[in-house]
């Protein structure tokens, strides 16, 4: 019965620490940060490398500061594949979503608010391109479901160390990426409650499916890619390597040494 509760995560509801909420906290202000700049951002200018930047700037200054009290998930799509590869409770990844979706609702209800309708701009929804179908859309947003948890789970790799410094970098970059290849198709969500947050706003829910089946399932499909075929293998500890060094050498001068006394 303990297994059942700690995989569902029900023990942390009985933990007397906050550490649970300080992560919802952080989920939500994550969420916040990114849909208050980054659509934004999206309400001066139709530029698509401007946008790239700013939602990559967005996710990478979000995960800097909430990282370490939730991981910085601050996507249901990295959630999701985090509860796949078994590195979240069932209960916690359900309230991470609930509040990142709260978090992008009211970091785009600011923005409108604060800025007359005239600025508005869409407020940066995210739409299919007219000629795009739901199931290109869909395919669209799988790949860039993809792209990001694997690059989650590749930054964020326990036995690549020197992966966890540059980790916030390397995910926002990731969105930047996503964003440049197919913003003009799919407005490049990558990013469920990014996408509810701006249709809660502006009313408009077409295909709003598209953007969380793609990339939640590309999330799932990441997590299930990496943890089963390119996770890092666990490196020696530096006592281990250098005794194995030792015994390589000192086998090395047993073989000179045995040589040597064939030719004399």
């Amino acid at each position: 019965m303990g297994k059942f509760e700690y995989s569902l995560g029900l023990n942390e509801l009985k933990s007397k620490e906050l550490r649970l909420w300080q992560a919802l906290i952080g989920e939500f202000l994550g969420n916040f940060i990114l849909n208050f700049f980054a659509c934004g951002a999206c309400t001066q200018i139709e530029d698509g490398t401007f946008k790239a930047l700013a939602f990559g700037l967005g996710v990478f200054m979000a995960i800097t500061i909430v990282g370490h009290l939730s991981g910085g998930h601050v996507n249901p799509a990295v959630t999701f594949g985090m509860l796949v590869a078994g590195r979240v409770s069932l209960l916690r990844a359900i309230f991470y979503i609930i509040f990142q979706c709260l978090g992008a609702i009211a970091g785009t209800a600011a923005v409108k608010i604060l800025l007359d309708p005239d600025y508005h701009n869409g407020l940066g929804h995210t739409t299919l391109a007219q000629n795009i179908t739901e199931l290109q859309g869909l395919g669209i947003e799988f790949f860039l479901g993809l792209l990001l948890v694997l690059t989650v789970f590749g930054a964020c790799d326990g036995n690549k160390p020197d992966s966890k410094y540059t980790a916030p970098l390397a995910i926002g970059m990731s969105v930047t990426l996503g964003h440049l290849g197919t913003i003009r198709y799919t407005g490049s969500s990558m990013n469920p409650a990014r996408t509810v947050g701006t249709a809660f706003a502006t009313d408009i829910w077409t295909s709003h499916w598209v953007y969380w089946a793609g990339p939640i399932l590309g999330g799932v499909a990441a997590a299930l890619l990496y943890t089963q075929i390119l996770e890092a293998k666990p490196q020696p500890k530096t006592g281990e390597a250098a005794e194995k060094y030792r015994t390589h050498a000192d086998e090395r001068e047993l073989r000179k040494l045995d040589g040597s006394r064939d030719f004399a």
